[in-house]
């Protein structure tokens, strides 16, 4: 009988937990079926407390079907390095008294880097769900916290060929590189049918493609006066033509109430932050997302509604090239919307490997790491993630 392999699963923030979610659900589904000498895994679920707010965590921990944490280390908020020091201290003793074989982080979060961290100088093993997105702009905290985890990550997961090519670029082993896919997908397909019977249409007295769905709340957006009165300029002319629904992050609100910004009588409805049945619903029924989120640039791809993302870059290139959304500048948001208003309900393809059984593929290589025998890496494979003669710079048009 194989030893079984423990595993510690950080989650941070909210993005984080949908992709934990899966993996939790697929490692009890592995240790059902493990038979013949197959290692049962043990799941041990750290929550860092990144994000503390209720509306911002717990509510997705129970959507999700997740238990409660093991420990929740309850960080809290505070500057990168406060933040990254406090998930480091409160983390070291978890890893002490648990001894796993493997820690497992996911994302991009500060939470993501101070566990690999921990995990490294203890000789623990990391094995990194999402590796390999760039978004080539270090002034991105999150752009910061990829490079240093991919770097010492032992086993990077990716979930699409662009993840690999960059890895190979930034001179990692194919021994280190498994393409298993988008994890976002598993979670958005387990809970579809939930999501399908969410009622927040009707709450909202919005009808299925005849809203403009909005989440914003990145500093480079936000945190500005003048960024944030042109967006809600944008918004409110807009709104004119089609309402807009704004469920409010904490930050933007704040940002708000601190710049006297008045929406006055405009057609946008600010709502409070919304569970992630609602956010799916709304992702797939709205003629147009509006967001600087990685999440709902996958998710809008996924059910091929127009997104435009107010950001300069993306480290999710595979949703322009092969998806439906689309990089633009503040200023240009109210051309833009006028453009998607006047095109197509729907962009774009599904990309390869959004098939939901990205988890199991993740087991697997868990599971099977270090073996002798075992397929080192899949680099190559599934080229049309990324259509011949195609780059990241090569950016289809708005419109159809």
């Amino acid at each position: 009988m194989a030893k079984p392999i423990k595993v510690i699963l950080v989650a941070g923030a909210r993005p984080n937990f949908m992709k934990v979610a899966p993996l939790l659900h697929g490692i009890a589904r592995h240790n059902q079926q493990a038979v013949n000498g197959t290692a049962r895994i043990i799941p041990f679920l750290v929550h860092t407390g990144q994000h503390y707010d209720e509306k911002m965590s717990a509510v997705f921990f129970a959507e999700l079907g997740i238990p409660a944490p093991d420990v929740n280390l309850e960080v809290g908020s505070g500057s990168h390095a406060v933040q990254t020091a406090n998930i480091m201290t409160r983390f070291e003793p978890i890893c002490e008294r648990e001894k796993p074989d493997w820690v497992l982080v996911v994302g991009d979060v500060n939470s993501t880097m101070a566990c690999t961290l921990v995990a490294s100088k203890m000789r623990i093993k990391v094995a990194h769900v999402e590796a390999g997105l760039r978004s080539f702009d270090r002034e991105m905290p999150e752009e910061i916290n990829r490079l240093v985890t991919d770097s010492l990550a032992d086993l990077l997961l990716t979930p699409s060929e662009d993840g690999n090519e960059n890895l190979q670029r930034e001179g990692v082993p194919l021994s280190r590189i498994r393409l298993v896919g988008n994890i976002m997908i598993d979670s958005l397909l387990a809970n579809l049918e939930k999501a399908s019977q969410s009622t927040v249409l009707s709450r909202l007295k919005v009808e299925k493609r005849r809203f403009i769905y909005v989440t914003l709340h990145r500093p480079s957006n936000v945190d500005s006066k003048e960024s944030l009165v042109s967006i809600m300029r944008a918004f409110a002319e807009i709104s004119r033509k089609m309402p807009v629904v704004f469920p409010m992050h904490p930050r933007t609100r704040a940002r708000l109430a601190e710049f006297g910004i008045d929406v006055g009588k405009s057609n946008i409805n600010i709502i409070e932050p919304v569970g992630y049945h609602d956010s799916l619903a709304l992702t797939r029924h709205s003629r147009c997302v509006v967001t600087d989120s990685g999440g709902l640039q996958e998710e809008s791809t996924f059910f091929r509604t127009p997104c435009l993302t107010l950001r300069p870059n993306t480290e999710r290139p595979i949703t322009m090239i092969v998806g439906s959304n689309r990089l633009i500048k503040v200023g240009e948001l109210l051309e833009r919307l006028d453009a998607v208003l006047a095109g197509s309900e729907t962009l774009g393809q599904v990309p390869p490997l959004w098939d939901g059984k990205t988890s199991g593929r993740i087991i697997e290589a868990l599971v099977n790491y270090g073996t002798e025998g075992q397929s080192i890496s899949n680099v190559g494979e599934n080229k049309a993630a990324m259509p011949a003669g195609r780059t990241t710079s090569s950016v289809p048009t708005l419109q159809r």
